[in-house]
């Protein structure tokens, strides 16, 4: 089979099926600028669902704690990786020790006035800044953008544009979120929050970190095309 031959037949699949929503959905022509963002969860889920990785299904994570819900769209940013990459950047900067990337997608928070009922589905965002957190040694950052064209944060270029109390609720949640009922002190520190530059390169470098860790998803399907 020749090299056009197979990608044709990627291209026929993806007509055909739905994509995995990490592997098989691009992060975007004009990424870092503008990036493709994969919703798991809303701000009115009371139940923090993430993606499955062997399947691409969406999945029940656990209820929230409490009355914590994220206050923004919450998701990751396709064929992303917080690996090694990442995670000497986040060495550079952090004033805490950082052994590895938490090994999942690059997670991302959209702001936008308008509302959601369920997560699960793919939009455009711009990255704006973002947060180091740093969850029990691992480098867990979270990208923080605007909804593309979105009438109320669309013109948000910088995170520090942001009232301060947003950022704080977008702290607070991620400090607490996996805390246990009753502990009076997190396993998650939040040494920066950082602004649109850095972000893109904390975006390039999950580029980079994801095709290191999955240099076959493409290949060894066009190699087992060839080989029939």
């Amino acid at each position: 089979m020749e090299e056009g031959d197979g990608e044709r037949v990627l291209e026929l699949l993806g007509l055909l099926f739905q994509a995995h929503p990490w592997h098989g959905v691009s992060a975007g022509p004009e990424a870092p600028n503008v990036v493709t963002g994969y919703i798991e969860i809303v701000p009115t889920d009371t139940v923090k669902y993430e993606i499955d990785k062997p399947t691409g299904h969406l999945k029940v994570d656990r209820p929230q704690q409490f009355s914590n819900v994220c206050p923004t769209l919450y998701g990751f940013i396709p064929q992303t990786f917080c690996g090694d990459q990442v995670a000497a950047f986040a060495r550079e900067k952090a004033t805490v020790p950082v052994a590895e990337g938490d090994g999942d997608p690059l997670d991302i928070c959209v702001l936008s006035e308008k509302t959601f009922s369920r997560g699960d589905f793919l939009l455009q965002a711009v990255p704006i800044g973002g947060l180091r957190m740093i969850d029990r040694g691992q480098a867990d950052d979270k990208i923080v953008a605007v909804l593309r064209g979105d009438a109320a944060f669309g013109q948000f270029t910088e995170i520090s544009e942001l009232p301060l109390a947003l950022v704080d609720r977008l702290r607070h949640y991620f400090l607490t979120y996996k805390r246990p009922p009753g502990a009076m002190e997190g396993i998650i520190e939040i040494t920066h929050v950082y602004g649109r530059a850095e972000a893109y390169e904390v975006i390039e470098r999950s580029r980079e970190d994801y095709r290191d860790r999955f240099p076959e998803v493409k290949g060894r399907f066009l190699s087992a095309l060839r080989r029939e």
